[in-house]
């Protein structure tokens, strides 16, 4: 079905189109449009949406250094003898745990001083983060990277360099997070949910596990078998499941 990379058909002789680059921007410029929408949907206060809009940019910025640093440690971790760069490529999970760290300091260290109110915004935070990401992943498909394993389905794709087809893993990624998107969409603006966050950490750390299975570049191995991508999934569906079962404990405990 896809016999070359979309970067090759929609290529200009002569002339590279910074495809990766630009499928990236459209994904930061989606979320924060997302988050000022559905901020605003769900009557967070002026208050509240400005400043963690502001706070979002820092995130942002944060969260690609963040990706750079973590993928140069799981590359030093698979081969120190080339040592150690943040040039080599970044991580979504490392950048979503760096983005995820700033976000929460920068509100910490401001929350006085601005009177902001961190339960206002955090059920919109998700909706935001998975179509920014989906429109990232389309970005890795035209860049060649995060592909599959070789297959002869009538689905494999043959990036420029191979001699044989390999999954989109990167495409099929994307259609689970814009799956992902509208249902966390659905649960916040329609039903008013505070659960989005639980439930993205969850699913989507649940779908990263499995779908590393099916990757064809080189994962590398951080904990045992588990690749960096895994261990780290591992990580959010633990912290997906925590925000659920302790709020349930303490209700428990609370006789309600």
């Amino acid at each position: 079905m896809f016999p070359y990379a979309a970067r090759d058909l929609f290529g200009i002789e002569g002339f590279d189109i910074p495809w990766y680059g630009i499928w990236v921007a459209a994904g930061v410029i989606a979320a924060l449009a997302v988050f000022g929408i559905y901020s605003a949907k769900t009557g967070t206060p002026r208050r509240d949406s400005e400043f963690f809009y502001f706070d979002s940019l820092l995130s942002i910025a944060a969260g690609f250094l963040s990706a750079g640093v973590f993928q140069g440690l799981f590359d030093y971790i698979a081969d120190p003898s080339a040592g150690f760069s943040i040039t080599g490529g970044i991580t979504f999970l490392g950048g979503l745990a760096g983005g995820a760290a700033c976000f929460l300091l920068v509100y910490i260290l401001l929350r006085k001083k601005t009177g902001a109110d961190i339960r206002n915004v955090l059920p919109t935070v998700p909706c935001a983060v998975a179509l920014g990401h989906a429109l990232g992943r389309i970005g890795c498909f035209f860049a060649g990277c995060c592909y599959g394993m070789p297959t002869d389905s009538p689905l494999g794709v043959r990036f420029p360099g191979m001699t044989e087809k390999v999954l989109p893993t990167q495409l099929f990624e994307a259609v689970f997070l814009f799956v992902l998107f509208a249902v966390l969409s659905v649960m916040l603006l329609r039903f008013r949910s505070k659960s989005t966050l639980p439930v993205y950490l969850i699913s989507y750390g649940i779908f990263r596990f499995l779908i590393e299975f099916l990757r064809g570049d080189d994962r590398g191995s951080f904990i045992g078998p588990l690749s960096p991508s895994q261990t780290l999934s591992a990580v959010a569906i633990a912290a997906g499941s925590a925000l659920i079962i302790i709020p349930l404990l303490k209700k428990r405990r609370n006789g309600q």
